[in-house]
């Protein structure tokens, strides 16, 4: 992928990235009113969890295929917290500046872990995948 070898899930870039945008989501769920501190905090909370345990936990996986698929899912989660990011902006919970930029983080994330997706592909039709031995 050009990022350097990968050794465990944190160098992975999607994951970095994907760790990025859980911390802004953190910073922005203190911001909610007293009335969303449960279910909408709960809700971008678990969403933004699931973007990065997500990548961690394909990348313990033995087979390409999982792999994907959690990937897959973390990607769900990004456009999940995607759209809780539009309620708390359309609810006036954060600014314009701070939706665009956590927006962009998401953005940015999104398109990473599609190339990691891809880049996974490849990699599984270039050769069988090899148990990993330490």
């Amino acid at each position: 992928m050009g990022y350097g070898p990968i050794k465990h899930f944190t160098d992975i870039e999607a994951w970095k990235l994907a760790r990025k945008l859980r911390m802004v989501i953190y910073g922005a769920i203190k911001k909610l009113p007293t009335e969303e501190r449960y279910d909408l905090a709960s809700q971008m909370r678990r969403a933004a969890i699931s973007c990065t345990a997500n990548i961690a936990e394909g990348y313990g996986r033995f087979h390409f295929q999982e792999n994907i698929q959690f990937c897959r899912i973390s990607r769900g989660s990004m456009y999940e917290t995607q759209d809780h990011l539009i309620t708390c902006l359309d609810n006036e919970y954060i600014a314009e500046e701070e939706y665009k930029s956590i927006w962009d983080i998401s953005e940015n994330a999104i398109r990473v872990l599609d190339g990691y997706i891809r880049y996974l592909k490849k990699q599984q039709r270039g050769k069988q995948w090899k148990e990993k031995i330490e």
